[in-house]
């Protein structure tokens, strides 16, 4: 598993261009479309986008099944 928490803490709520190790930061931006076309800009063709949350929330989910 990769740490992703200092990208989280500077980058929380815009989008991230990353470099194929998962860890190296390309490009930020408020929109993928630009966090993207900043990172090829910087010679990169196929970045890993994401977007960082806001805020980190806990989730457990559950499933009925009702027969």
């Amino acid at each position: 598993a990769i740490n992703w928490n200092s990208i989280y803490k500077k980058y929380k709520g815009l989008w991230v261009a990353l470099a194929q190790d998962e860890r190296t930061v390309l490009a930020v931006a408020k929109t993928a479309k630009e966090a993207f076309n900043n990172a090829k800009k910087s010679g990169y063709q196929k970045p890993i986008l994401t977007k960082m949350p806001q805020k980190l929330v806990n989730y457990v989910g559950s499933y009925e099944v009702s027969l």
